[in-house]
């Protein structure tokens, strides 16, 4: 497997031997020609002591960060969070100076134990998918990210082997044709807000350090 590439593939299932989707789009990976980096982050970091700079070197080449995991309780992984708030950090992904990942392309592939239809007004959970991934998409946006259209299966519990086949088929195919599908009509037009350089507290901004006050 290449050191780097243009794909950084961050997979994070807390428990890979308990997966069904994840783990089969893994052995996916796998068994094709490389052309991309994957970082298994609960292996990679089962003390949880992320490697910034490492991680950041691999996302300043990557054109495509997929983030591969299941949905748990609305949103991503522990540790797949932890990544996102120690590597995507103020003046280098977003804010001032935060440049880095302007212009690339990220792509969420999940699963959830719910049905689609679970996933609407009159559903179990009363509202949309979408509604439930807008943190991703607003993450992207604030790095200056395209948010490419997820890959998602839905009730992955009770998932079939040839429905998982076909999944994992549709994952290996997208990225074998990056960045062909993006390019049809995948992406979407980002307008990069700008972060004040107040949003984050000093040491992380150029703002001298105010006391605070003693916590009850």
């Amino acid at each position: 497997m290449p050191e780097i590439s243009d794909i950084l593939i961050l997979a994070a299932h807390p428990d890979r031997a308990q997966s069904r989707v994840s783990a089969r789009l893994l052995d996916a990976l796998s068994t094709q020609p490389v052309r991309w980096t994957l970082h298994d982050l609960y292996r990679r970091y089962p003390d949880y002591a992320i490697d910034v700079a490492e991680e950041q070197r691999a996302l300043s080449a990557a054109k495509l960060v997929v983030l591969l995991h299941p949905l748990h309780w609305y949103g991503m992984p522990a540790l797949q969070k932890l990544w996102v708030d120690e590597v995507l950090s103020f003046g280098w992904a977003y804010g001032p100076g935060g440049h880095a990942l302007h212009g690339k392309d990220v792509w969420l592939v999940s699963s959830t134990g719910g049905s689609a239809e679970a996933y609407s007004a009159s559903g179990h959970h009363e509202h949309p998918i979408g509604d439930f991934l807008l943190p991703y998409a607003q993450t992207a946006r604030i790095c200056g990210m395209n948010f490419l259209p997820p890959l998602l299966l839905h009730s992955a519990h009770q998932a079939g082997e040839l429905e998982l086949q076909q999944h994992a088929q549709i994952f290996i195919d997208k990225l074998m044709h990056y960045p062909q599908w993006c390019e049809a009509g995948g992406r979407s037009a980002q307008v990069i807000p700008e972060v004040p350089l107040d949003a984050r507290p000093a040491p992380f901004s150029s703002l001298q350090r105010q006391p605070q006050e003693a916590q009850p």
